[in-house]
């Protein structure tokens, strides 16, 4: 009797060997990311004169403001008590504003004065040139999928945080965003 192919050394198994291991280099890619932009905010932070949790509120007003401060605890992840904490240092910092909310004058909104913005803006300017270089060396279509990718990474995170923060432990069932 002839032995029988191991299937150990079939094309399909090979091709999953290589999948698992690019898939374990983009996590571990996504690793040393995550890891590089927080030690540049500590950086951004330090030379600001703002706590990394300041540095990330004011992070979000801009992305997502003028935002109420309720919906910006929770997208922080923080306590509503603690987040007050924040603003108020941030407002006395001068680096954001509440007003009231026009639409409906109980509540207020936050957002960031302009003028700090570009002080941030300026701090990370040689980070936003040297991934001007990176994106230079990929062409249209490569940066579509890369645009993609992230896009559905930065939602994947959101659902693995909003998990984890609701079940005090990761989802078994984690969703993979389309």
């Amino acid at each position: 009797m002839g032995a029988t192919p191991s299937s150990e050394g079939s094309p399909a198994a090979s091709a999953v060997r290589r999948r698992t291991r690019l898939t374990a280099r983009i996590k571990d890619g996504l690793q040393d990311l995550s890891i590089q932009l927080t030690l540049l905010s500590h950086q951004v932070g330090a030379q600001l004169d703002l706590r990394d949790a300041d540095l990330e509120c004011l992070g979000l007003v801009g992305r997502y403001g003028p935002i109420g401060p309720t919906a910006l605890a929770r997208r922080a992840g923080m306590h509503p008590a603690t987040l007050t904490g924040v603003l108020d240092r941030l407002e006395r910092g001068g680096w954001v504003v509440r007003t009231p909310n026009p639409a409906d004058r109980r509540s207020i909104l936050v957002k960031v004065v302009q003028e700090k913005e570009a002080e941030v803006a300026f701090m990370l300017s040689g980070l936003d040139l040297a991934v001007d270089e990176v994106c230079s060396q990929y062409d249209d279509a490569d940066l579509m999928v890369i645009v993609d990718f992230l896009m559905r990474t930065s939602k994947a995170s959101r659902v693995a945080t909003d998990d984890l923060a609701e079940n005090g432990q990761p989802s078994a069932a984690t969703r993979c965003p389309q």
